[in-house]
């Protein structure tokens, strides 16, 4: 049974680790609110399949439950959606940002197949998120805004779209991402 009743976990993505871009503002703020945080280490970007993410994911299972919130980047945002898929567990919220699905352009197709080179079951992780917000930005260099448009289609989800923010990493200029805990404030 999950001892934290409010859990959130942050989800980097390729090449990604838990202390870049917006990540460590977030946790601190989500901690302030009374969340207990999760920010994992995936390997990335050698071993990086859907296999070793698992891996180190089934260490905090345990904390998913109704009062968890998932938060995604970039292929963190895949992989969000495949641990939905996987665990018949209801979440509160699921934020994803710059997600890739599958819709060209993404820049890392190549590294990114394992994760959504199969269709992903949309039945299935709609019926587990209670509330799914999908942020895309219309410059997006590394996954183009159709990933946002179709992934917001097949979950009935809110799409944020926002001019100008890029990949919503260190690059773009985001290190802090207010907007989105606004969003995470409002399911609280």
């Amino acid at each position: 049974m999950n001892k934290f009743k409010k859990t959130v976990f942050i989800i980097h993505g390729t090449g990604g680790h838990p202390k870049e871009n917006w990540f460590p503002w977030l946790e601190e703020e989500l901690e302030a609110m009374g969340y207990k945080v999760f920010v994992p280490q995936f390997p990335t970007p050698e071993n990086q399949t859907p296999e070793t993410w698992f891996a180190v994911f089934d260490r905090y299972k345990k904390y998913l439950g109704p009062e968890t919130i998932l938060v995604a980047h970039s292929l963190g945002g895949a992989f969000a959606l495949r641990v939905l898929e996987r665990y018949s567990v209801k979440i509160k919220a699921a934020f994803l940002v710059a997600t890739p699905v599958g819709v060209r352009p993404i820049k890392n197709w190549d590294g990114d197949q394992p994760f959504i080179g199969k269709p992903f079951d949309w039945e299935a992780i709609r019926s587990r998120a209670e509330r799914v917000v999908v942020f895309h930005s219309d410059d997006d260099p590394m996954v183009g805004i159709g990933n946002g448009i179709e992934l917001a289609k097949n979950l009935d989800a809110e799409l944020i779209r926002l001019p100008n923010a890029g990949h919503f990493n260190a690059k773009a200029g985001y290190m802090r991402f207010d907007l989105l805990l606004e969003k995470i404030r409002k399911t609280h």
